[in-house]
């Protein structure tokens, strides 16, 4: 896959970046080189390689989701929070529907 000069000056106006005239035939051997070198990317056999979303291992640290009954610290509060709350449902808050 090649790319023109007339392709050059299409993909800046559509990035909206402002190219002069000799610096678009610069240009075209370097979107040349960099498509080819994606091309060769494509080439590499991958079948092996897992998908990752990192390159370094992480592991998540999760606390466990447990409701603290301490009235000090927190939890157990759930009625007296909902007192003040203009409309409860279920145990929530009850909001208007924003979405038509």
């Amino acid at each position: 896959m090649s790319v023109t000069r007339e392709e050059v000056a299409k993909i800046a106006a559509l990035a909206r970046i402002k190219v002069d005239e000799h610096d678009l035939d610069r240009m075209v051997p370097e979107f040349n080189n960099l498509l080819a070198w994606v091309e060769q990317l494509g080439e590499v056999d991958t079948s092996a390689v897992e998908p990752m979303t990192a390159v370094i291992p992480q592991k998540l640290r999760l606390r466990a989701d447990v409701v603290d009954a301490d009235p000090l610290t927190g939890g157990g509060k759930r009625d007296a929070v909902l007192a003040n709350a203009p409309v409860a449902e279920h145990g929530f808050f009850g909001v208007p529907k924003v979405i038509e």
